[in-house]
């Protein structure tokens, strides 16, 4: 029984890792400033030339605090520029990406993270 545990605790901290949170997996990007049961807020800042690992966003809108220029893998392994300016506010989709720095400047947004709601 107690093998059982370990295994299901050990398969639940490979989740989390794997589960590819922005928050879990790469902590030094990704702050959450701000929860409850509808939205999700992130504020994200990187140094120039700094990179993240593969993780996952649900639906969301960006505010860019600063402007950024970015590298977007894709979790098709596809890859885009992706420049943006101070102020602007975007759209983002549901999806994977690898995301780095490649501008001079460090970049700073937040990011409000949409939650699903069941009725």
């Amino acid at each position: 029984m107690a093998t059982i545990v370990l295994v299901a605790l050990v398969m639940t901290i490979q989740t989390e890792a794997f589960g590819q949170d922005p928050t879990v997996v790469d902590a030094k990007h990704y702050t959450v400033v701000f929860e409850n049961d509808q939205v999700r807020v992130l504020r994200i800042s990187y140094a120039p030339g700094e990179e993240s690992v593969m993780h996952e966003h649900p639906n969301g809108v960006a505010v860019f605090l600063s402007d950024g220029d970015t590298e977007m893998k894709l979790g098709d392994g596809t890859t885009i520029e992706d420049i943006r300016k101070s102020g602007e506010a975007i759209w983002v989709p549901a999806g994977k990406h690898l995301p780095k720095s490649i501008g001079d400047n460090k970049s700073e947004l937040i990011l409000v993270e949409l939650k699903s709601q069941t009725e």
